[in-house]
């Protein structure tokens, strides 16, 4: 299965430089969670080879606080989603937060440089969508917009648009083509293959979802 590659995704999420623009709630919450992962990224003692495990860890953790995973994968599924019994979505949704949150870590830990602007934000009820920029090393800017929902106090990611190409359609795109070519169980093979190719539970901070 291909999968949608984020290195955009990663700079954005480890910002170093923040404009003037207003900024509210949602842009905040953000903006805490990057200063986290920038703490974690700049501790030598993390590191340390020997930290690998502790610091991938600790940033999976960070991103799960970021993404709603449960929304994410709901919208990726899309369609298919209410056809699955509470016990497909568990599996569902652990499966597809792992490979998010691996795809993550591995890009994080590639970060070399690139600048985050903060662009603003626009409010829709519980919905807001914050606009930022990525600034390489070389000037190129990379629109990337941050589409978030506030639940329980917290607002939280479910979406990102990466140079106008949305992550959850991307996927909703190749998860509906297996599902309509072959099968949902086929989807879910595919999905424990990918988590069997990523560094396993000792690199990655995470055990590996068996099925119920």
């Amino acid at each position: 299965m291909r999968r949608l590659a984020l290195p955009p995704l990663a700079a954005a999420l480890l910002a170093v430089a923040c404009s003037g623009a207003w900024a509210g709630p949602p842009t905040d919450q953000l903006h805490g969670r990057i200063d986290r992962v920038l703490e974690v990224l700049q501790d030598p003692a993390l590191k340390k080879d020997a930290k690998t495990t502790e610091r991938r860890a600790t940033l999976r953790g960070i991103a799960g606080e970021i993404f709603d995973f449960t929304e994410v994968s709901q919208r990726s599924l899309g369609r298919h989603w209410q056809a699955r019994t509470p016990s497909e979505r568990q599996e569902f949704v652990a499966l597809f937060a792992d490979l998010l949150e691996r795809t993550y870590v591995a890009k994080i830990e590639g970060y070399s440089g690139e600048r985050l602007v903060y662009a603003g934000e626009t409010l829709d009820g519980d919905q807001a969508t914050v606009r930022t920029r990525i600034v390489t090393k070389q000037g190129t800017e990379i629109p990337v917009d941050y589409r978030m929902f506030q639940r329980d106090g917290r607002w939280r990611v479910f979406d990102v648009n990466i140079e106008g190409v949305s992550l959850v359609a991307n996927y909703r795109t190749q998860f509906n083509a297996i599902i309509v070519r072959s099968s949902y169980q086929d989807l879910v093979t595919k999905l424990k293959a990918k988590q069997d190719e990523g560094a396993g539970s000792k690199d990655t901070g995470r055990r590996r979802v068996e099925s119920p």
